[in-house]
């Protein structure tokens, strides 16, 4: 008859409420769908080598070759909704229950399982809570010592056409591990079951980290657990702790820690290097190091300490396994205060003997800095940077540190970090919407950044501020190339894939520009400007007349910056031009009670619109101008 008997993982998922989800709106609840299996589902199916047994209406049952994969797609998927879901109502929320089992499974000559396994694997699922999974104890006991979260432990439960009780462990997404789990809880015989064996695993699509013998490794894009082993040459470099007792000293620390992330991944393409955003989120915060290791999926972390005296520095670093926790290798380091910067240099170099990455003297050399021409000009300089990017570039905490800029200036007119930091004031405004004078502004902010470029064309964030000037100016194509030359220069810069999206839009490749949003979210997870990337995929949504998506992703900027007024544009006109004129009015409203922007009327919108609007504009992307206009006119914004 063609049957192969084997051993297998099955997972079975169901939708909470799918019928009346689907009754309230059917086609809204399928376009999501959709839209969750295409971003999200296959992807992380193929990722975990999982296959699709059978789809039935709203849910699927998938086959896993070990535990390990089951569950790790089960745990992101639930942590995935927890975010997709924030910032909705309760009513439109889409949640999952799931069981997870591991046995001997019949496989049909169609590809079809059979037996117990499914069967249990079903009924497990029928009796989490929503938004759990539940676990036998079969497959319980091949993952309970990778868990960091909560588990309760059901107890033997009878489920429905299961001879004998099976022992249930239900993992809670979202809640870490307690000290001392719970007792068991009694279950009746009589325990919740759905309907039939319907299931839908949804699932990020974050992977495994891979071997080396692929191009480069692929970063995780979830904040997951994850049960999925780290490449062996990926790093986080946490912020350097400050132990003069001075906060005012900050900046040394961080100048440091953020040289050494850059520096690291300049080595090699085969280092995967979480970027500085998200490493400085954890800054001035405890952290163990093996859970931190699961949660960004690297191998290795490196940790130090900078403790300046007088005119000297000391600089502690070691390098710790983020698996064993064990220290690989530690180093102090004694300098004169003048040559901090020449010590990074030196810690990356034992970095890489340390992860036997073989540096060549033509390598270590590329990477040694010349001795600061002017100390007293780049002290004032790391200063501005520092402080610079605490402030959002606007403000009188801005204007105060870009003071810092000037006087590196006035020390040393050719410092090419004050240069290109002193130019975010005048050309960030602009890009906003708050500048008085956009177009001396602009043309200030180039000037500067030109001049940095032409003392340091490898200045890499030199090439991205040019970038993110050309965007403004519609000039998309010369904007991908600086963006380019960025990331070869540094590939750490990862607000430079923002700009590759944002490019991709202009030039009317809307579909394309995904791509880069989504790089940009999975390389750095935490990072403060995180929400720039959330809107810029609502916009491609809007592009595209994908309204239900364009809500979805503008809900979810605003749940992370709630004061991004160009995601409350984009979420007003997607309800308007969705159909949902009494929703857009209310956001509207809840939009125009923001502080003033500058930007709440329809000719305000129009004229700052305006800079894109040239000869070279590609036509959907002035028809994706206007539809803006028109929702937020349905919708009732002022015409001002």
């Amino acid at each position: 008859m063609g049957e192969t008997r084997k051993l297998a993982a099955i997972l079975v998922a169901d939708i909470v409420g799918y019928s009346r989800l689907a009754g309230a709106d059917e086609d809204r609840i399928l376009a999501r769908l959709r839209t969750l299996r295409s971003d999200l589902i296959d992807p992380t199916i193929a990722v975990h080598r999982g296959r699709v047994v059978k789809r039935t209406g709203d849910g699927s049952i998938i086959e896993f070759r070990s535990v390990v994969d089951a569950v790790s797609c089960a745990i992101e998927v639930q942590d995935g909704l927890i975010e997709r879901n924030a910032g909705l109502p309760a009513e439109r929320r889409i949640q999952f229950r799931m069981g997870v089992h591991v046995g001997d499974v019949v496989e049909e000559s169609d590809g079809d399982l059979m037996g117990d396994v499914v069967n249990i694997a079903a009924r497990l699922e029928c009796v989490a809570d929503p938004g759990a999974i539940c676990l036998s104890e079969d497959a319980y006991r091949q993952v309970k010592g990778r868990l960091d979260l909560a588990v309760t432990d059901l107890g033997p439960t009878q489920l429905k056409n299961i001879a004998e009780p099976i022992r249930i462990y239900s993992l809670q997404v979202g809640v870490p591990r307690q000290a001392n789990p719970p007792a068991p809880k009694e279950r009746s015989a009589l325990a919740p079951i759905a309907a039939g064996i319907a299931a839908l695993l949804i699932v990020i699509a974050v992977g495994a980290w891979r071997l080396f013998d692929t191009d480069r490794p692929e970063p995780a894009a979830s904040n997951a657990a994850t049960l999925t082993a780290a490449a062996p040459l990926s790093v986080v470099v946490l912020p350097f702790a400050n132990l003069s007792g001075d906060p005012a000293q900050d900046y040394l620390a961080d100048a440091l820690t953020e040289g050494v992330t850059t520096a690291i991944a300049r080595v090699s393409d085969k280092f995967f290097v979480i970027s500085r955003n998200t490493a400085f989120t954890y800054k001035g915060k405890p952290v163990e190091v093996k859970a931190l290791g699961k949660e960004l999926g690297v191998r290795y972390v490196l940790e130090g300490s900078v403790q300046p005296s007088g005119d000297r520095v000391r600089v502690n670093a070691q390098l710790i396994d983020a698996e064993s926790g064990a220290h690989l290798w530690t180093e102090q380091f004694d300098t004169a205060r003048a040559d901090l910067l020449q010590m990074q240099d030196e810690i990356v170099a034992h970095l890489g003997r340390a992860m036997s990455v073989q540096l060549n003297e033509a390598e270590a050399a590329r990477f040694k800095r010349a001795p600061a021409a002017n100390p007293a000009a780049e002290e004032f300089a790391l200063q501005c940077t520092t402080a610079a990017l605490k402030t959002g570039f606007i403000g009188k905490e801005a204007d105060a540190a870009f003071r810092l800029c000037e006087q590196a200036l006035d020390a040393d007119p050719k410092n090419v970090d004050a240069l290109g930091i002193l130019s975010l004031k005048y050309w960030v405004p602009v890009t906003i919407g708050r500048s008085a004078d956009p177009k001396a502004d602009l043309k200030r902010g180039d000037e500067l950044v030109s001049q940095a470029l032409a003392l340091d064309p490898n200045y890499a964030y030199g090439h991205h501020f040019k970038a993110e000037i050309l965007l403004f100016q519609a000039r998309f194509k010369e904007a991908i190339a600086e963006e380019e030359r960025a990331l070869a220069l540094d590939p750490t810069t990862v607000n430079a894939y923002e700009g590759l999206g944002q490019a991709h839009l202009g030039l009317g490749e809307f579909e394309r520009s995904f791509e880069f949003f989504d790089k940009a979210i999975r390389l750095s997870q935490h990072d403060p400007t995180l929400p720039n990337w959330y809107r810029g995929k609502a916009s491609a949504h809007f592009a595209l007349k994908q309204y239900d998506q364009a809500i979805e992703w503008s809900h979810r900027t605003i749940t992370v910056n709630p004061g991004d007024q160009f995601a409350h544009k984009i979420l007003i006109a997607s309800l308007a031009l969705g159909g949902e004129e009494t929703e857009a009015n209310e956001a509207l409203q809840r939009y125009l009670a923001l502080p003033p922007a500058g930007l709440d009327t329809i000719a305000a919108w129009k004229a700052f619109n305006a800079h894109a609007v040239n000869e070279r504009t590609d036509p959907r992307y002035l028809e994706y101008l206007d539809r803006q206009i028109e929702g937020l006119r349905k919708a009732g914004m002022p015409e001002g």
